[in-house]
């Protein structure tokens, strides 16, 4: 049998679309959430806890007070997926244009503004490595992670091709109780929580 010049496309994509569909089938039977990377799926084994959910609903709120009419700080479904970089991730919180969020499918990661992500206490390597690769290879201008184990966070920009793939050139880094600011608006990080220290 011959395979074209796309046989090998057709293949990763056919792979991708088997674990997105089997992701999607099992967030309502398994605990945990779900992603697809180059990699493979990532299982975060745990559902978020109360701190982690109120970091996002203290993110989102400020980030909303700030913001103009027509942009949202979106928190849940759907997920951003590239189908042709093989990722479908789900942010804690997408800065996205209302018109950006029209459509059935999942949100095209070229129309977020930024991705926010609170670092998961059972797989921070989830945010601080994978995600801060996968996000600016499927374009997402500015990834913003807060880690409520360390009271610390980044906010990464200007994504530039290397020998590796596209990387944030910029990283700023902050703690707890700094103003941080994501795209163009400020927000305060004084009253977010932390995990508890075991």
């Amino acid at each position: 049998m011959t395979t074209g010049p796309d046989g090998p496309q057709l293949s990763a994509s056919h792979v991708y679309r088997t674990m997105r569909d089997f992701v999607r089938t099992m967030d309502d039977t398994l605990p945990g959430k779900f992603e697809v990377t180059k990699e493979g799926i990532v299982h975060d084994l745990l559902r978020p806890n109360g701190p982690h959910e109120l970091t996002v609903a203290r993110l989102r709120r400020s980030l909303e007070q700030v913001m103009p009419e027509g942009l949202v700080a979106h928190t849940g479904t759907p997920d951003v997926e590239d189908e042709f970089e093989g990722i479908m991730r789900r942010p804690d919180v997408m800065l996205i244009a209302e018109a950006g969020m029209e459509g059935a499918a999942s949100f095209d990661p070229r129309t977020l503004m930024a991705a926010i992500e609170v670092v998961s206490s059972s797989n921070p390597a989830n945010d601080w490595v994978t995600k801060m690769r996968d996000y600016p290879l499927i374009g997402i201008p500015v990834y913003a992670i807060f880690d409520p184990r360390s009271g610390t966070g980044a906010v990464l920009t200007d994504i530039q091709p290397t020998p590796d793939g596209p990387r944030y050139a910029t990283r700023k880094d902050f703690v707890y109780g700094e103003d941080v600011t994501i795209v163009d608006w400020t927000i305060a990080t004084s009253g977010l929580p932390r995990y508890p220290q075991g």
